[in-house]
């Protein structure tokens, strides 16, 4: 059944739709000119709605109209400026570095901006081969804007025609990776003998989720009809939403030691019960997350209630047998699940339009607080121009190896294509080492598929129309997984072009062996590029995301610190920390997988920043696992014994970020050194004892961090040195 729902998630996903419309605003022109005896003609305008459709990215309506808009003004200028500069290899030259440093520097304005360059840069490259007077360079920047005015309004009236289709794609995909993560979390009661796999998979699985969340909350918090008309399916939408993100902290704080769980109650089949329940409710939120995607009304709900009875009557079981085995963190365990059981039936209810409405109408929901906002100021531009910023390291060495690059294939030309060698180091260089890397591998293993699978179709079916079938569906399979699998996109591409070719009146094993020769130099120049030309080495930057995320957590603890207080907490204040959490441990977590990619000699201390990466994970559930039974109760003051835990924890936690920024600001409840409370057990009721020993290993974990964090030996030199010290020489671009 999972392999069907993936099928179907796949055939109904965002990807799908987007391949489908790129497909028929890249093609339709050129059948049609080709029609008119101007296949050439044709190619032009595709070109022009290719560069368009890169702009196109998933995002809210209003971004990609801008985008689009900008894209096809860059793309236009650019057709029209190569047109000129290609008639002397010096000119050429000039405009590649040039404009491959500029485009490559609009990263600093998000990935959106990024494509855009991107695309601009493909405009180039493909125009650069083709000699034109001046008249007939001004009729070609001409084709090329009507080919992105053409894909602008259709990608316009697609989203007129289904406005919420790509709020509905994107909502869907974020609950499903939710599901995936949920899963993961059932493993941990299934008695592993070693954790570390499944914390790796998890601090993984985090980032997916992360990704998801972020791109549903843009499109549906930047979108008029979700929060500014307030429709039936906008408030449906939205509201999904806001229970999934609540759901997420549910499922996240099923966290507690899970070593000693394991120890104590391995042997009573009670944690068998609890990990099949919870991969029943990922099934559940799976076909949750599959109806939003398809449009239609989620099935028969899941009932659990029989389990939940078991699992309940097993726990009392053991505190008969056993009075001594502290069954309240099993209880607990047990009132999490009912949460996530009682979060589904929430989703569920949303499916019905009445429900949503009252639940929008009685839901403090300020939307403008969750989104980001890009600044696109020329100071941020600016601000970036030096040595100190990655993306300005990337730019310069994108410059400086396609220049490269083109002067290699004008000094030793390799057949009619050689402009594939550029393409390939533009496509291929990656600001990050790992991800340039996992590319080279996976372009040319897709490249040696692809070249098989289009000489075997090209031998096997003579037939131009069988051809054409199978280019347009290698084609829109191409346009469909570009952002899911690059070896896919590149394998789908090549039997394409193979097909194109052969229609053009090439083909066949040279062109291939050209492509093979053109795509292995192109990987191995963006390869040694980036490990030789101003590498940005993940170890050296990931001190930045780590200070973030313990900022992050350090807030995340003063809300609980003020619940324990007896301080009143908005939902509001509460959900901001949450959600800061979140995104800056998923950047945390990218940053740490970016630098497990990369040379081991280039990767310092890895292990320690692994066991960080973990510890600010654990830490954030543990703090979600305490803070979600809190939030919603009146204000209570708790004993002094629970609240001096808390603030000893805030004093390690400010005192390891102070380890990694000295400038840190001690927090102002920080300043207390008191030791973990000493107060005797029996003065608590049990429920604040268990919120005591939670409490207590919130402070151990804060200590591990504030001892991983602390200044480090350097054997090289017999020194001191600082975790921060890695950093500082490299940062990430800034914003």
């Amino acid at each position: 059944m999972n392999k069907v729902r993936e099928l179907q998630s796949f055939f109904y996903g965002q990807n799908f739709a987007d391949g489908i419309r790129v497909t028929i605003g890249v093609l339709l022109p050129a059948l049609l000119f080709s029609y008119m005896g101007q296949l050439l003609t044709g190619i032009t305008v595709s070109l022009g709605a290719v560069g368009a459709s890169l702009a196109d990215s998933p995002g809210p309506v209003v971004h990609k109209r801008n985008g689009m808009l900008v894209a096809i003004l860059l793309c236009t200028v650019v057709a029209m400026v190569t047109g000129f500069a290609q008639r002397h290899v010096v000119t050429m030259g000039l405009e590649i570095g040039v404009f491959c440093f500029l485009f490559s520097m609009l990263l600093v304005y998000g990935m959106r901006a990024s494509l855009i360059g991107l695309g601009a840069l493909l405009v180039m490259i493909l125009s650069m081969h083709r000699p034109l007077t001046n008249v007939q360079v001004f009729q070609y920047a001409g084709l090329v804007l009507t080919g992105g005015v053409w894909y602008l309004l259709l990608s316009l009236l697609s989203h007129q025609m289904m406005p919420y289709r790509p709020a509905q794609q994107a909502l869907g995909e974020s609950v499903r990776e939710v599901a995936k993560y949920l899963r993961i979390k059932a493993s941990f009661y299934r008695s592993p003998t070693d954790m570390e796999p499944e914390y790796r998979r998890l601090v993984a699985q985090q980032v997916l989720v992360s990704e998801k969340q972020v791109a549903a909350r843009e499109v549906l918090f930047k979108s008029r009809q979700m929060v500014q008309e307030s429709t039936d399916t906008g408030r449906t939408l939205v509201m999904i939403f806001v229970d999934l993100v609540d759901l997420y902290e549910q499922i996240t704080s099923i966290h507690y030691d899970y070593a000693s769980i394991n120890e104590k109650f391995a042997g009573t089949g009670v944690l068998r019960d609890i990990s099949e329940i919870i991969e029943r409710l990922a099934d559940e939120l799976d076909r949750i997350g599959l109806a939003l995607q398809a449009n239609y009304q989620p099935g028969t709900p899941l009932n659990v209630l029989p389990q939940l009875e078991s699992l309940k009557q097993k726990i009392e079981a053991i505190d008969v047998q056993e009075p001594t085995a502290h069954t309240l963190v099993l209880k607990k365990i047990l009132v999490n699940i009912r949460g996530i059981v009682q979060r589904l039936t929430d989703i569920r209810s949303y499916f019905n339009t009445e429900a949503a409405q009252e639940a929008y109408q009685n839901r403090e929901l300020q939307f403008s607080l969750f989104v980001t906002r890009q600044n696109f100021s020329p100071r941020l531009l600016w601000s970036n121009m030096g040595l100190s910023s990655s993306v300005f390291r990337f730019s310069l060495r994108m410059a400086l190896v396609a220049v490269v690059a083109f002067a290699l294939t004008r000094l030793f030309p390799y057949g009619e294509h050689s402009y594939w060698v550029l393409l390939t180091v533009v496509f291929i260089l990656k600001p990050a080492f790992s991800l340039t890397k996992q590319r080279n591998v996976q372009r040319i293993i897709g490249t040696v598929l692809g070249g098989a699978i289009g000489l075997l179709i090209l031998y096997l079916f003579k037939n131009e129309t069988i051809q054409f079938v199978f280019m347009v569906l290698f084609m829109t399979g191409f346009y469909t997984v570009q952002r899911m699998n690059y070896v896919l996109s590149v394998t789908l591409v090549t039997p394409f072009m193979l097909i194109l070719f052969s229609f053009l009146g090439g083909g066949g094993l040279a062109i291939v062996e050209e492509r093979l020769v053109d795509t292995v130099a192109g990987c191995a120049i963006a390869f040694a590029a980036t490990y030789l030309i101003l590498p940005n080495w993940e170890s050296k930057q990931v001190g930045t995301f780590l200070q973030n995320a313990l900022k992050a957590n350090l807030n995340y603890l003063q809300v609980l610190a003020g619940l324990l207080a007896g301080n009143a907490v908005s939902n509001v204040q509460y959900k901001l920390a949450r959600k800061e959490v979140n995104v800056k441990s998923a950047d945390l977590s990218a940053a740490f997988q970016r630098m497990a990619a990369e040379p081991k000699s280039k990767q310092l201390h890895s292990r320690e920043i692994y066991q960080l990466v973990v510890l600010n994970h654990v830490l954030s559930s543990y703090i979600a696992t305490v803070i979600s039974g809190k939030i919603n109760a009146q204000p209570c003051l708790y004993p002094e014994a629970i609240q001096k835990n808390v603030r000893r924890s805030l004093h390690l936690l400010t005192e390891a970020i102070r380890h990694l920024d000295p400038a840190f600001q001690l927090h102002e409840a920080a300043h207390s050194s008191g030791e973990p409370s000493t107060d005797p057990p029996a003065t608590l009721s049990a429920d604040d004892r268990l919120l005591a020993e939670q409490l207590e290993f919130i402070r151990k974990v804060a200590a591990d961090i504030h001892k991983y964090t602390s200044p480090w030996p350097n054997p090289g030199r017999g020194k001191s040195r600082r975790v921060g010290c890695w950093f500082q020489k490299t940062k990430p671009f800034r914003r």
